[in-house]
C-alpha cells in the first residue's frame, strides 16, 4: 500500500541532507524506507525510532523532500508536529528529535514522556 499521507514529522534540511547520504552509501536497500516511531523503553517512558525498514501492513507512507518515511498508524499520535534535525557538531554528532507533545525528555534526547 503506497498511499502518501501529509506527514506528522519535519526534517530539517541538515537531516534530508544526512538521510540522502545515507540512501546513496554504496550497498544501501533500495527496498527499505526511513522509518521514523516511538517503542517502549527509555529512562522517560518513551524511546525514538529511525532506521530504514521494509514497509508494513499497518505503516502510512510519507514523502518529505523526496525521502519515503513510514510511521505507524499508531504512531501519529506522539509524533505530530516533532522536527528531526542532524547535528555534526564537535560535541555530538547525530539525529535530534524536537517534539513539542514531550511533558518530558532526558538528557540523552532520544527518550521521553507524554
Amino acid at each position: 500500500m503506497d498511499v502518501m499521507t501529509s506527514a506528522p514529522v519535519k526534517l530539517t534540511p541538515n537531516a534530508v541532507a544526512e538521510v540522502k547520504r545515507l540512501m546513496s552509501e554504496p550497498g544501501f536497500d533500495n527496498d527499505t524506507y526511513l522509518r521514523i516511531g516511538v517503542k517502549g523503553g527509555g529512562c522517560s517512558g518513551l524511546s525514538y525510532i529511525l532506521g530504514f525498514d521494509k514497509q508494513e501492513a499497518d505503516d502510512e507512507m510519507h514523502e518529505i523532500e523526496g525521502i519515503k518515511v513510514l510511521v505507524k498508524t499508531a504512531h501519529g499520535i506522539y509524533l505530530y508536529g516533532m522536527q528531526v534535525d542532524f547535528s555534526d557538531g564537535l560535541n555530538a554528532r547525530g539525529f535530534v528529535f524536537n517534539n513539542p507533545n514531550a511533558s518530558s525528555t532526558c538528557g540523552c534526547g532520544s527518550s521521553f514522556s507524554v
